[in-house]
């Protein structure tokens, strides 16, 4: 039991250093994004910027986002191992954020989260190796960053991301089954998948899904979909300010952040909380999403760009709904939190 408590409170550790690490991409990322598409105009392909300095600060932006992940991965694996275990991580947390493989399956920051701990344990395990002291001086940056490397991401590739491809391409073809069944409940599925990965690959078959409708003139799910993005990262931000005593002040700093990317629709703001409180802070988001998406579908919301967030309000039908939806999901979630999250001293003597 001992053995089993260290571990969790090694993890712990990791994931709590990998976010530190990662805050300062989501806060400049999210921001520089929040600026330029504000300025943006809805079209076809989302927001499109017609100023270029505004994009190139969304290429600023964007770029603060794709670093993101790689540094979580990464720094999560230091925490375990060290500096031998940092450069093999970040780039299986890059590659763990984008498509790869025959399925071209990607498994976003749960997926990064997972390739930290195993290249970390995995790190620890080789330098418990008993080899030659000329070998030992070039272990740490040349043997084991290649044996991880190649070793954990071929276990990625071909045993991991094999099954989670076959179980992105069977949630396609249920929810294109319930196309026209009850809109409540494709509504609220569609919210949940939004919220529950936020980017990852659950996250990215709603908006295969909600894409390939629109490309048939069925914009309601998209317009599910466009609340429900929003949803995880406006909650975060207004529990950060009501209560303010379960937030460090790190946290609500992030909050600030969170709500301009809310506001623009980049679900991601929240994943930096998620990290930190899975078993409250997902659950809360997964049902306030669920929440707003349904809301909706029953009220006839329609999207008709592929982003979401307040800022494409002027291209949607049914703009009251579309408000009032993403407002109730997002106090939903708050409530959840509210009652759910304990605060600081208390979380503290918790995991003590």
């Amino acid at each position: 039991m001992k053995k089993e408590n260290k571990i969790w409170k090694d993890l712990q550790k990791a994931f709590n250093t990998g976010v530190s690490y990662m805050l300062p991409t989501v806060v400049v990322g999210g921001i520089f994004l929040a600026i330029a598409l504000g300025t943006g105009n809805a079209g076809d392909s989302g927001m499109e910027i017609s100023n270029q300095f505004m994009q190139n600060l969304n290429d600023l932006g964007s770029a603060g986002f794709a670093m993101m992940i790689p540094i979580l991965s990464g720094y999560i694996a230091y925490s375990i191992a060290g500096k031998p275990g940092l450069a093999p991580a970040m780039i299986l947390g890059y590659v763990a954020n984008n498509p790869i493989g025959s399925g071209q399956v990607q498994t976003g920051f749960l997926g990064a989260m997972l390739m930290g701990v195993a290249c970390g344990y995995f790190v620890k395990w080789c330098k418990t190796w008993k080899v030659p002291p000329t070998i030992r001086t070039i272990m740490p940056i040349l043997i084991v960053p290649v044996i991880t490397t190649f070793v954990i991401g071929m276990i990625y590739i071909y045993v991991i991301s094999v099954p989670i491809g076959l179980a992105m391409d069977w949630l396609v073809a249920t929810l294109s089954s319930m196309q026209g069944g009850s809109a409540i409940i494709l509504g609220l599925i569609i919210g949940a998948m939004t919220a529950v990965d936020m980017g990852g690959p659950i996250n990215k078959t709603a908006t295969a899904f909600t894409l390939a409708l629109m490309a048939e003139g069925v914009y309601s799910p998209n317009g599910a979909h466009r609340i429900a993005v929003a949803i995880p990262p406006l909650a975060m931000a207004i529990s950060t300010l009501i209560d303010r005593r379960k937030y460090s002040t790190e946290d609500r700093d992030l909050g600030i952040s969170a709500l301009f990317m809310g506001l623009i629709g980049i679900t991601e703001g929240a994943i930096p909380f998620a990290i930190k409180d899975m078993k409250r802070v997902l659950p809360a988001i997964i049902i306030g999403s669920a929440v707003g998406g349904a809301l909706g579908m029953a009220n006839g919301v329609e999207a008709l760009v592929p982003h979401g967030g307040l800022i494409i309000l002027p291209v949607v039908n049914g703009k009251l709904w579309y408000v009032i939806a993403m407002l109730i999901g997002t106090l939903v979630s708050v409530a959840i939190l509210h009652f759910t999250k304990p605060n600081l001293e208390e979380a503290a003597a918790e995991n003590s």
